[in-house]
């Protein structure tokens, strides 16, 4: 699963050659808002670095999305997460502004759903975005997430959806 690709994006297995497109996506103020705030080139170097090795430890984890021409358009992936102590695994997406307001996100969170449940054997997945993060919250609901909980992630009040699990 180093690579796929859905109508309009292709993934790639996040490595070091995609950095400084990392950097740049998480300096951008509105990008980073719901990220918990803009990153540093060397917060995401360790980012990189961490989710590379997720990599290698569960056999998945981050891609790097381009466009059909070859353009990056941000990052998503599934990972483990923490929350409220309890080992889960989550779906993550991450997109450049230029490229918001396209569907992308839901087609990717869809793409990486299939991914998850039928591909890797999930159980189930979560997506968690901040309470007042209306368009990912959207997204969610049109790759079927269901509403599980509100709690606090790093101090931030946010709210967990969970597949149903029939992807």
């Amino acid at each position: 699963m180093d690579h796929f690709g859905t109508r309009r994006l292709t993934a790639e297995r996040l490595n070091e050659h995609h950095l400084a497109d990392l950097v740049a996506l998480h300096l951008d103020p509105d990008v980073s808002r719901y990220l918990g705030g803009v990153r540093s080139a060397e917060v995401t170097k360790s980012y990189l670095a961490t989710n590379m090795a997720h990599w290698d430890q569960h056999g998945f984890g981050l891609w790097a999305l381009r466009t059909k021409d070859g353009a990056f358009a941000g990052r998503a992936g599934i990972r483990h997460i923490l929350v409220d102590g309890i080992d889960e695994i989550e779906i993550a997406y991450t997109f450049k502004r230029e490229v918001w307001g396209q569907g992308l996100a839901s087609e990717i969170a869809i793409a990486l759903t299939e991914i998850g449940l039928s591909q890797l054997k999930l159980p189930s997945l979560i997506g968690l975005v901040f309470v007042e993060h209306g368009a990912s919250r959207r997204v969610l609901e049109k790759a079927q997430y269901l509403l599980e909980k509100n709690t606090t992630h790093h101090g931030e009040a946010v709210v967990i959806y969970r597949s149903g699990g029939h992807a």
